[in-house]
């Protein structure tokens, strides 16, 4: 069964925009777990516009589940992490003023650099996660890295899915497939919802977890936090 990690951006950015604790990010983090969320997923950028460096440290004494640690590994990040040790880290390939995350690894290019990343994280005892594009390349040298899963960055499934489901999943089974053929766990996210995250799980192999902040947040403004978080865990039962 596919897990669900809520990511929790959303409500920091909405935190920050007064300056106070309104709403409380920790808990956020701790119902959407009582209301099902089986992980909690996070992205501190170098400004901080949204979730803090120190919102994660806290986050690590509060989550139950597993906490996910999204980033680009700068000695920042690394230092935070180091500290933290949270149960998976998502390697990403952002510049200090993406607005989102908008590209994956070039594994070939990068990949003696990804190897020394991904050995110092498993050695303090984190999962690996590399954010890949669907790209049979890209995931065949992602095994030499070392890493313990792949990220789909599924924006493209997403922009190309009311349009044609099956031709905007393609190559994101094809790149499943492979990444089953070689022993990767494999996660997924970026622009998914509760109208295309059905069919991506039906129809893509192994996925053991997809990481949801954007469009579920904006749901639960109209039905609920709780509610919503449900419906989404719907989307990954069959």
């Amino acid at each position: 069964m596919t897990k669900l990690s809520v990511n929790i951006n959303k409500i920091a950015t909405l935190r920050n925009a007064r300056g106070h604790n309104r709403p409380d990010l920790l808990q956020a983090a701790r119902d959407c777990e009582r209301f099902g969320a089986e992980g909690i997923t996070v992205h501190p950028r170098p400004d901080e516009r949204h979730v803090r460096y120190q919102d994660v440290r806290d986050l690590k004494q509060v989550v139950t589940t597993e906490l996910n640690v999204e980033g680009n590994p700068t000695p920042d990040f690394l230092d935070l992490v180091r500290e933290v040790r949270p149960e998976q880290v998502t390697l990403v390939p952002d510049a200090p003023d993406a607005i989102t995350s908008n590209a994956g690894w070039d594994t070939i290019k990068h990949q003696v650099y990804l190897i020394g990343v991904v050995q110092e994280l498993k050695a303090l005892g984190c999962r690996v996660s590399i954010f890949l594009d669907p790209d049979p390349a890209m995931v065949k040298a992602a095994i030499a890295t070392g890493t313990d899963r792949i990220e789909l960055y599924t924006e493209a499934y997403a922009s190309n899915y009311a349009a044609d489901p099956a031709a905007a999943l393609a190559p994101y089974r094809q790149a499943a497939e492979l990444a089953q053929e070689l022993g990767l766990g494999l996660n997924a996210g970026h622009d998914l919802d509760l109208e295309n995250l059905a069919y991506l799980h039906q129809n893509l192999p192994g996925l053991a977890e997809v990481s949801i902040g954007h469009a579920l947040i904006c749901d639960a403004l109209y039905l609920g936090l709780e509610n919503t978080i449900q419906l989404y865990r719907r989307q990954l039962i069959n």
